[in-house]
């Protein structure tokens, strides 16, 4: 294996040459202390940053077996190592040429735990994935600057990653908070509980876009007749409203905590770093947030649960549509997250459409259900849950309608939570709505689909995938909007979706197997491969991701089609 000399010795003999020289350099090196691999070189300075990877022998990291005995103590640790990367990377980064020159870069994780693939540790050895802009002056290699870049500044990084160059209290809690966070969220169930959030958890945060805790936040307190209590392997006992399985209400005034608690909850499917302030809010790990979304596209859902007879006399059980409305977004949302296999849905009324949300005595009176094709949520919240076992934990100000279908109602108040459900309910018993249940006794069908992605061309080759922030998978000439998805917490789950799509548009979505089956494939082959197998290549900047967002991103890729229309499609071609 060459080593970190004759490493440097090349950058100085292709200096100045054109930048494809650089491409030669693909292969392994040894250092001191560690091997560096070189895995994909890029092709130009203004092209994606080459992809490299840095293994450490244990017996130089020297991390302490009791870090990483367990699958939660080892993703925190890879964590808290990637996090620690990227600090030392930006504390020497520095500009070297044209392009993304002199750029030392990882995965930035932002305040969720997650699974990535920018770090691995086992009792050999200590890997690191990040990426390296290698410098270049126009477009000629800048060998002197590659090798002050690779041979003496990477070194200096790598000096920072093993266990005695750390904080050890610092880690030691990163690991232990984690560990803590999953058990207590696998306690819910037994407890029969679908969330917690801890006494003195701050929710707010800075801003829209700065997701870190508010400063003057003010520190959650249970109502005593939520409280619950556990006590953690970690730091022993904590307390904290319990949310009880079934349908619960946040009700409460404008601008006092109502959203905001929902929110918390939302992303309590991940753990979060000590200080977040939100590191002891635990959901259901099946909870799926839900919303109404204009115009996404929907590919052979059976709606006939909530929408019926249409004009015209159109289907609604396998319905399908390019632009879907509001209402009929948000139904074929609950219902895809149904077949996904949730166990808890979020639902905000100010991201809600009004007449799937409600339809009260007077509408009733003055349109007869016989023209009204939707039948509203709260005629079926209370089916989900008894037919399905599906909770929800829905915030809603504008309709007390709803206190007659929950089982919890939890008021917010200068971002207090308080219990009124008796209070609610003796509202509900004093003024009687008088309308009319639209629901039926049974919440109604659920249908397996069979899709299959078309496409009109003959290029066998998989497409071209990129990603645009939290929101956006492009694949060849598709664009995925996932914006209405909120529970996507990094952009690297983003990348590591859309690689999942080409590899399920390659192996499992043939209109072979009902949807439900290719997301199991999806979750057991990664689970048995990892991300590596998936696209053949060690790429660092993957996150984990639940099958929810996965099957949201297949649900709302437009090529996406039921088996019977590809055989119409097919038909009329003919």
């Amino acid at each position: 294996m060459p080593s970190q000399a004759s490493l440097r010795q090349r950058l100085r003999q292709i200096d100045q040459q054109n930048y494809k020289a650089y491409k030669d350099l693909r292969g392994s090196y040894e250092f001191d202390g560690f091997t560096l691999w070189l895995d994909r070189i890029q092709g130009d300075p203004f092209a994606a940053p080459s992809q490299c990877r840095v293994r450490i022998r244990q017996a130089i990291a020297g991390f302490p077996k009791d870090l990483y005995r367990n699958h939660s103590r080892a993703i925190a640790l890879r964590d808290y190592l990637t996090r620690q990367f990227d600090r030392a990377a930006q504390s020497i980064r520095q500009h070297r040429g044209s392009g993304s020159s002199g750029l030392i870069a990882i995965a930035q994780p932002k305040q969720t735990i997650l699974e990535r693939t920018s770090a691995f540790i086992d009792d050999e050895w200590l890997e690191i994935r990040f990426v390296v802009g290698l410098p270049a002056f126009g477009r000629r290699v800048a060998g002197l600057q590659a090798a002050e870049l690779l041979c003496d500044d990477l070194p200096q990084l790598v000096d920072r990653l093993p266990y005695q160059a750390l904080d050890a209290r610092v880690v030691q809690r990163h690991v232990e908070a984690a560990e803590d966070a999953d058990w207590l969220r696998q306690q819910l169930s037994d407890r029969k509980l679908v969330a917690f959030v801890a006494d003195g958890a701050v929710l707010p945060r800075q801003s829209g876009v700065d997701d870190r805790p508010l400063p003057d936040g003010i520190p959650f307190q249970s109502p005593n007749s939520l409280r619950v209590e556990f006590t953690c392997p970690n730091r022993g006992v904590i307390t904290g409203m319990g949310i009880p399985a079934g349908v619960t209400l946040i009700v409460g005034g404008g601008y006092h905590g109502k959203s905001t608690l929902l929110r918390a909850i939302e992303v309590g499917v991940y753990t979060h770093i000590p200080d977040d302030g939100r590191e002891f809010v635990l959901t259901h790990p099946a909870a799926v947030k839900v919303r109404a979304e204009d115009g996404r596209s929907v590919a052979g859902v059976n709606l006939s649960p909530f929408i019926n007879h249409l004009p015209l006399g159109r289907s609604t059980t396998q319905f399908s549509t390019q632009n879907a409305s509001g209402s009929t977004s948000q139904a074929a949302a609950m219902i895809e997250a149904i077949e996904a296999g949730t166990k808890l849905l979020l639902v905000d009324e100010d991201t809600a459409a009004t007449n799937f949300m409600i339809r009260d005595r007077r509408m009733q009176a003055l349109i007869a259900k016989d023209r009204e094709p939707i039948t509203p949520f709260i005629d079926k919240v209370r089916q989900l849950y008894t037919d399905h076992g599906v909770s929800t934990i829905l915030v809603m100000g504008g309709s007390g309608d709803y206190f007659d279908v929950a089982d919890t109602i939890i008021a917010m108040q200068d971002f207090q939570p308080q219990e009124v459900t008796a209070q609610a309910q003796a509202i509900a018993q004093q003024y009687v709505t008088d309308r009319a249940p639209e629901g039926g006794t049974q919440f109604g069908t659920l249908t397996p689909r069979f899709l299959t992605v078309q496409t009109d061309s003959d290029d066998d080759r998989p497409p071209k995938r990129k990603v645009r922030d939290l929101d956006t998978i492009v694949l060849g000439h598709d664009e995925i909007d996932l914006s209405a998805v909120e529970q996507i917490a990094e952009t690297g789950q983003l990348r590591a979706i859309a690689a999942m799509l080409i590899y399920l548009q390659q192996h499992y979505l043939d209109g072979a197997h009902p949807l439900t089956e290719v997301l199991d494939y999806a979750m057991a082959d990664l689970a048995a491969g990892g991300f590596d197998d998936i696209i053949g290549f060690p790429q660092g900047d993957f996150a984990s991701f639940r099958r929810f967002e996965l099957a949201a991103a297949i649900n709302r890729w437009r090529s996406l089609c039921t088996h019977e229309q590809t055989g119409e499609s097919r038909s009329n071609r003919q």
